[in-house]
């Protein structure tokens, strides 16, 4: 079920990844526009796309972008590397970094500090946590932005896949070259959309920090938290069914609702643990009251 292949000469897994791709692009217009048409615009309103725009990060991150990294959307891996490239001009960091930060993560799945303080995934809720307990959401949510380090995951990639590192690398620059296109063009609307880029990467951290709270590091079918909400999951391309991911994270998006139907007796008996809202709005899910130091 993991490996299926479609007949397509272009698309690896199936003809629908034309959706997530032709939404990446739209974001990456929607980038240009807001730097484009700052001038002629009220500021309230530029306020308004400033929001519109972190939460397109977020979503993004953990949508098209996470999905890619699991199920490449092409065959030839040209056309993988070029939207790749896409990718991290639209979010604003390497595709490829973030692709081995996420692979650590489905490496650890969140785990606890081992007799050292330290754990696998660098994404862990338990990472920067005290007494075994989950690091509070303020710290988690504002603090994770800074606490990547690229030397250090250059330097892993490079072990093993030099041209990645390289390619990763490049990326990298890209986005620098185009933030400074768009100081170039209009400082001040380049200004003003900083804090926002900042904010989009926290919400980012807000919505990983509920894909794992209350869930069982030490259970592989409870890895992750779930949220079967319809319209987060179509907005999402199926982010929501984030424990089935971390069971079987090499599944295609489109697969993940046929597949908790068929998993979801032994979910139960696991424990996995559900929300009724998105994961970003996880800390009003009725479902998390009380369990916070679980």
């Amino acid at each position: 079920m993991n490996n299926e292949q479609t007949v397509s000469r272009i698309f690896a897994h199936s003809r629908i990844d034309i959706i997530p791709v032709l939404a990446a692009e739209a974001h990456l217009a929607f980038d240009i526009y807001l730097i484009v048409g700052f001038a002629t615009r009220p500021i309230w309103f530029s306020v308004l796309l400033g929001c519109v725009y972190a939460v397109s990060i977020s979503w993004n991150i953990n949508s098209l972008s996470h999905n890619f990294i699991h199920t490449p959307y092409f065959k030839p891996r040209s056309m993988n590397y070029a939207f790749s490239l896409l990718e991290s001009i639209a979010i604003g960091f390497s595709q490829t970094y973030y692709h081995w930060i996420h692979m650590r993560h489905h490496t650890g799945n969140s785990d606890r500090q081992n007799e050292q303080g330290d754990t696998i995934d660098w994404l862990s809720i338990y990472r920067h946590a005290k007494n075994g307990k989950p690091e509070s959401v303020w710290g988690y949510t504002f603090l994770s932005f800074f606490r990547d380090n690229l030397g250090d995951v250059h330097k892993a990639i490079a072990k093993h896949r030099p041209f990645d590192a390289q390619w990763g690398k490049f990326e990298l620059w890209l986005f620098i070259a185009f933030v400074a296109a768009a100081f170039a063009y209009d400082w001040k609307a380049a200004l003003f959309f900083v804090p926002f880029y900042y904010f989009g990467n926290c919400l980012s951290s807000l919505n990983g920090y509920y894909e794992h709270l209350n869930a069982n590091p030490d259970v592989p079918m409870a890895w992750g938290v779930s949220s079967y909400n319809k319209f987060y999951n179509w907005l999402w391309f199926g982010n929501g069914y984030h424990a089935e991911h971390h069971y079987r994270p090499r599944l295609h998006w489109t697969k993940y609702r046929q597949f908790h139907e068929q998993i979801r007796a032994e979910q139960k008996a696991a424990g996995v643990h559900t929300i009724s809202t998105c994961h970003a709005l996880g800390f009003l899910a009725k479902e998390n009251r009380g369990m916070a130091a679980a």
